[in-house]
């Protein structure tokens, strides 16, 4: 791949490298990829994925250093006669040697073409650990861009504020660079990322995984906020591109000008900053295996996944858990038998359990492709000689919760409807339901303007929250008895919203495609995105749907997943209004929630994009966990964004 890329150096540009090859060719043909897998299953269906490199490493050892300390490691281990270690560690050499030799070729081709500066730039970097903030932005953009040249896909940036900070606080304490001219070089390296995404993998265009995590606590748990988190935040604002995707970490303690400049950064319509609460992540991440030290470094995968840099080979998405389907098999089963309202919980219960050993079981016999070059960029494994794929630290496997709210909603319809009140018969819900409601209007009315709903603060709905993510914990605490790698259930959907409501449309249906609902919902209709009410519901406020979400025990589900709330871009009209949505931030961490996510929406906006997407080829969106151009999403997924801002009510 790096041989047959096309050196590519725009006029002025000052951060290099567009990709030119569409594709990876596949390394095995099919046959004989059966044949190596045996019935296991691929790590995230093939190459590496989904995971952060140790970019601080990387940078300060440059991947010249990489490869000496290959060299040495590999010299041991043919004395040791560890011929595994050897061939592994031949490979990553290898890699590493195209690396610099397509960096060589550019260097070259910007000398010939009167670039002399960045001649020299390229002749030191990605080969020499930087001495500059320019040099450490080329150097990063060179050897991530070669990840996914090797065929990884959703590779993100981790904690760029505390890795790249030392070389702009140098730059800035000797006068090399001032404020402007260093946020004009970032600018740059953000535009740079999106030159060529369009040929990233990802379900839609954006889907790309190309995110970086802002703020929080070092290593060490002091402060790790410094001057490049707040550059990082008005450069994204300023670029207003789909990548990098932006995850601010925040705490009680977090001034609030930065959550101001976050909430500017929302009122801009990206979908980003997602915001992720260190005083509930990482005692979570702690209690349940991870370092504190390394708990405390948690960076965000591709959408909310809570991963460490470096050392982590987290499978972070196996599958979802329909909790609309779960519910509705046990309302089904349990009314139709006769049943109290208690069993219809354990048959929930079950449904949930029978759920995640389904998605589990595949994964019982997993295998992580080799990645020689990814594994240069990860900590200790060129010193260990052994691939990032068999050395990683930590090895768990994640899987969704998805539409939550809507599973809650429907138990909650029929505890209060058919057990307390019983103003509606058994009978009369499974017929309502059988025949998808048509016919049906009155009972259907009757619960969605009567029943509790999750987002009002409501603890006759909320409970039952809390009850199914509990049970969720559970069901995977249950499968991960004697083994050294975790289950870690979450609370996001990703494109399951969608798929576990009407199927999918790209391949084989493992998930349960739930029909009509307890909860009015009708065969079809998509449920809410991550942690958001039910499509529909009539809010009082975001603050009360804060509240519902905090009945979840975060404490048990740590795989991620963020309250999704839309807000109208008439939220953002002031000053004033800015610092309220700030203190809505604020208000997310004292409740004690785990993940929030805002987007500014303007419905007649999005209308017209749909109808006249010639006017409107800029206009940025939150789909799931990921933004994207609006104009270049799928249909579905257009009208779901529309819908959720005109029942959103916040």
């Amino acid at each position: 791949m790096c041989e047959s890329e096309q050196v590519v150096i725009d006029p002025d540009e000052r951060i290099v490298f567009t990709r030119t090859l569409a594709s990876v060719p596949p390394v095995y043909e099919d046959q004989q990829l059966t044949a190596l897998l045996d019935g296991a299953t691929l790590h995230e269906g093939g190459a590496i994925n989904n995971v952060c490199a140790d970019w601080g490493l990387s940078l300060a050892d440059g991947l010249a250093g990489r490869r000496r300390v290959a060299v040495a490691t590999r010299a041991q281990k043919v004395a040791d006669g560890n011929e595994a270690s050897v061939e592994f560690l031949d490979a990553a050499i290898e890699t590493i040697d195209a690396v610099l030799a397509l960096a060589s070729r550019y260097a070259a081709a910007a000398g010939a073409g009167g670039r002399e500066d960045m001649a020299q730039l390229l002749r030191r970097v990605p080969a020499e650990s930087p001495r500059t903030f320019h040099e450490a932005l080329q150097a990063l953009r060179f050897m991530n861009a070669m990840v996914w040249l090797s065929g990884h896909h959703h590779v993100g940036l981790g904690r760029l504020d505390q890795y790249l900070w030392p070389y702009l606080a140098d730059d800035l304490a000797s006068s090399r660079l001032d404020e402007r001219a260093a946020e004009e070089l970032l600018a740059e390296f953000f535009i740079a990322l999106n030159r060529d995404s369009d040929l990233y993998p990802g379900i839609q265009q954006g889907d790309n995984g190309q995110t970086v995590t802002l703020g929080g606590v070092t290593r060490d748990g002091r402060p790790g906020v410094n001057p490049l988190t707040w550059m990082a935040l008005r450069v994204a604002l300023d670029v207003a591109l789909i990548d990098p995707k932006i995850n601010l970490r925040v705490d009680s303690n977090t001034d609030i000008k930065l959550l101001e400049l976050g909430s500017r950064l929302t009122r801009k319509g990206l979908g980003f900053p997602q915001y992720a609460n260190d005083e509930v992540i990482i005692p979570t991440l702690a209690a349940h295996g991870y370092d504190l030290e390394d708990a405390r470094d948690y960076t965000v995968a591709a959408c909310w996944e809570f991963i460490i840099p470096g050392r982590g080979l987290d499978v972070v998405n196996i599958g979802a858990v329909s909790f609309p389907a779960a519910a509705d098999e046990a309302i089904r089963a349990g009314l139709a038998a006769g049943e109290p309202f208690e069993r219809v919980l354990e048959r929930t219960a079950g449904e949930i359990k029978d759920q995640v050993r389904a998605r589990v079981d595949p994964y019982r016999r997993l295998v992580w492709a080799p990645a020689p070059y990814y594994s240069v960029l990860m900590t200790g494994a060129l010193e260990a000689g052994v691939d990032h794929a068999l050395g990683a630290k930590y090895r768990n496997l994640g899987i969704h919760g998805a539409g939550a709210a809507s599973a809650a909603d429907a138990l909650a319809a029929v505890r209060e409807h058919v057990f307390v009140r019983r103003d509606i018969a058994p009978g009369d819900l499974l017929q309502a339901l059988e025949d998808d409601y048509v016919g049906h209007e009155i009972v259907r009315r009757q619960i969605l303007s009567e029943s509790p709903r999750v987002g009002l603060n409501d603890p006759a709905v909320d409970d039952l929250l809390a009850f199914l993510f509990a049970r969720f914990a559970d069901a995977c605490e249950a499968e991960q008895a004697g083994s050294a790698i975790r289950v870690r259930p979450g609370t996001g959907s990703a494109m399951y919203y969608l798929w576990l409501a009407r199927g999918r449309t790209d391949g084989p249906l493992p998930e349960p495609v739930v029909g009509a609902t307890a909860d009015g919902r009708q065969r079809g209709d998509a449920l809410g995105a991550n942690l958001a009410p039910t499509p529909g519901t009539s809010l009082r406020g975001p603050i009360s749907v804060l509240q519902s979400f905090a009945a979840i025990d975060y404490s048990r589900v740590f795989n991620g997943g963020p309250i999704t709330l839309e807000l109208s871009d008439s939220v953002f009209r002031d000053a004033d209004s800015i610092h309220k949505v700030a203190l809505l931030v604020r208000s997310f961490v004292s409740l004690g929630n785990q993940q929030l996510q805002l987007n500014a929406l303007n419905a007649e906006t999005l209308l017209d994009a749909k109808a006249h997407p010639e006017n409107h080829r800029d206009l940025i969106v939150r789909v799931w966990g990921w933004s994207g151009y609006f104009c270049e999403l799928a249909p579905e997924y257009q009208d779901h964004v529309i819908s959720r801002h005109l029942f959103a009510g916040v």
